[in-house]
């Protein structure tokens, strides 16, 4: 991730298009409800964006074709829920695309569904889990950020192994190809970013609390 301009399949890059977007409507439908429910939300749906595209802009070389870098969406995925991830998701996506070559037009659907979509949903998970578990806010914020960041990695190494399958092993051992390689780099950035996610929430809370102290950042609009 970001997947580059051209290196898929036409017939992956329409497919995966396709997936992403019922994902990305249902999220402009709950993008438009909080603003609507709670006007106040704007500044932080705008922060967990410029957060996404501040970290997501910040890569390094990979696997051919590709790159790592931390994706940012755990933050706006544990204050507003995935869906809306997947509407900033894509803007920033687009963005990078448009204005610093990184990714591409006709990559954009899988590297949504990658980054946008698959990521969030996994941090907003694992989020309310260890939430109802009873971890720390930090621990939870962490957990979610870092795992979500993987998650995404491990499904673009998915998009790329159904693409160019291994010749002997086929999509299973691409998969662990690619997985394997992103690994070197990915695993560390995950990490970071989780902490530095945990850093950014507790500025945003004030301090270090309750779970219901961070979903009352935006009223709870991500129920």
């Amino acid at each position: 991730m970001h997947i580059m301009e051209g290196f898929l399949p036409i017939e992956h890059a329409i497919g995966w298009l396709g997936i992403s977007a019922p994902f990305v409507v249902a999220g402009v439908i709950r993008a438009k409800r909080i603003v609507r429910e709670r006007p106040q939300a704007k500044m932080m749906l705008a922060a967990a964006g410029a957060f996404t595209f501040m970290l997501s802009a910040l890569k390094m070389p990979s696997v051919t074709g590709s790159c790592s870098h931390p994706t940012g969406t755990g933050l706006g995925a544990v204050v507003f829920g995935p869906a809306v991830m997947s509407v900033l998701g894509m803007i920033v996506l687009l963005f990078q695309a448009l204005l610093l070559a990184h990714g591409g037009l006709t990559t954009l659907g899988a590297n949504v569904f990658s980054m946008a979509i698959v990521g969030p949903w996994v941090s907003w998970g694992v989020w309310r889990l260890a939430s109802r578990l009873g971890a720390s806010i930090a621990i939870a914020v962490f957990l979610a950020a870092t795992l979500g960041n993987l998650s995404t990695y491990m499904t673009t190494s998915v998009q790329l192994a159904l693409a160019y399958p291994d010749v002997s092993s086929g999509i299973p051992g691409a998969i662990i190809k690619f997985g394997g390689v992103f690994a070197f780099t990915q695993i560390p950035l995950a990490i970071v970013e989780g902490l530095l996610t945990v850093v950014v929430m507790n500025a945003l809370s004030g301090r270090a609390g309750k779970v219901d102290e961070i979903e009352a950042l935006c009223g709870e609009v991500h129920r």
